[in-house]
């Protein structure tokens, strides 16, 4: 025990790994708090829809050389959710049908792009890490930083400025729009804050893990509370708390992080899950 302590202490002397720890968390904060809205509003897929536009996006950028994807894949994933969500109410294209033909088109468009346009000598190690996670999260530029504070900053303000309005959609669109609550607008916000998440949390679990990070710190706390509040309070607590220690597990054993961030909210998940299965049997 001594000696992972040691081994902590010295990894935390580097600026890297105390960067990575911080968007880590900013990232597991903002996931968490549209987890709980997109579960109950039965949109957990949106999320991994959404993954895949911006892997498609990704695989353009780098095909037009551009320094900071980000410039590129953020406007393009907005825009995706805002099409997304249109096409979810056309009567045509049903909401899931839509989620799956932009999901597996941007997904093999993009992989199609990188094969073509990419100059890298190791394409399949490059495809493995935009899609499950890699180390790009422990070569984050103090730039980097800044920026994902920023967008996680704007995430939480939007959530916490309009958490009544948020609450009521997610319960009774039908009855917010009665009410006077513009329903879609709020739905149309959720899609553009779902969209920053995803572009955030790239680096840090890659395309294909996303939606995880949205899902279990949700799922889990709903094993145990009930109450929308409760549950979206604990649900950040345990997403930021098992973030922290997927990226430490991640430096200490060398294994990837995004895998072992997602490893770790399974294993709270099945923790919680017995945990309200006595609370329900006491």
């Amino acid at each position: 025990m001594t000696d992972v302590i040691d081994k902590l202490v010295l990894y935390f002397q580097y600026p890297f790994v105390r960067y990575a720890l911080i968007v880590g968390v900013l990232i597991a904060l903002c996931s968490s708090l549209l987890g709980v809205t997109l579960v109950l509003k039965r949109f957990s897929f949106i999320g991994s829809g959404l993954s895949h536009v911006a892997f498609g996006a990704t695989a353009v950028a780098v095909a037009m050389n551009l320094t900071n994807s980000v410039i590129f894949v953020l406007p393009v994933t907005i825009l995706s959710a805002v099409l997304l969500l249109s096409a979810g109410r056309n009567a045509k294209i049903k909401g899931d049908a839509a989620v799956a033909m932009i999901s597996v088109g941007t997904l093999a468009v993009g992989y199609l792009i990188m094969n073509m346009f990419s100059k890298s000598s190791n394409l399949a190690g490059d495809v493995c890490a935009t899609l499950f996670g890699s180390t790009s999260i422990l070569t984050l530029s103090r730039t980097e930083v800044w920026l994902s504070a920023a967008l996680s900053v704007l995430v939480i303000a939007v959530f916490l400025l309009f958490y009544h309005k948020i609450f009521a959609v997610t319960f009774d669109e039908d009855f917010s729009s009665a009410t006077g609550i513009r329903a879609k607008t709020y739905n149309l916000l959720l899609a553009v804050v779902i969209a920053v998440v995803i572009v955030l949390a790239m680096n840090l679990v890659g395309a294909l893990l996303i939606s995880a990070l949205v899902i279990f710190p949700a799922l889990s706390a709903m094993r145990v509370f009930k109450n929308f509040k409760a549950v979206t309070i604990c649900s950040v607590a345990v997403s930021v708390v098992f973030a922290v220690l997927g990226i430490l597990i991640s430096v200490i054993a060398g294994t990837p992080v995004g895998s072992t961030i997602v490893a770790v909210d399974i294993a709270g998940f099945f923790a919680f899950s017995l945990t309200g299965f006595i609370i329900r049997r006491v």
